[in-house]
């Protein structure tokens, strides 16, 4: 692994994760990971000091149009894949917190 990028950091970062690593992955996903910084430190040394600020790449044009009303999918098409469906027409979705 690079300098400055550890077994350690990378069985740190395995952990905040959640992954169990074997040692062939640890070593594969620190080179991997070192590679990114080091591309990242790359980006960070252009100079781009004559680039204007920006905040979207799109011009506004592009991305905004006019709100028109328009009919709705009707109840029983927007239910029509659903795996539990209320006759109320609404989806039933199994409970995610105790």
């Amino acid at each position: 692994m690079p300098v400055g990028f550890t077994k350690t950091d990378v069985e740190r970062l395995a952990a905040l994760a959640r992954l169990a690593l074997s040692d062939d992955e640890n070593a594969l996903f620190g080179a991997q990971l070192a590679a990114v910084l080091n591309y990242a430190d790359q980006v960070c040394q252009l100079d781009t000091r004559d680039v204007p600020p920006t905040a979207h790449l799109l011009t506004p044009e592009a991305v905004d149009r006019p709100d028109q009303p328009r009919p709705s999918l009707p109840d029983a098409d927007a239910l029509a894949n659903a795996p539990d469906a209320v006759p109320a027409g609404l989806f039933r979705v199994p409970r995610v917190l105790g």
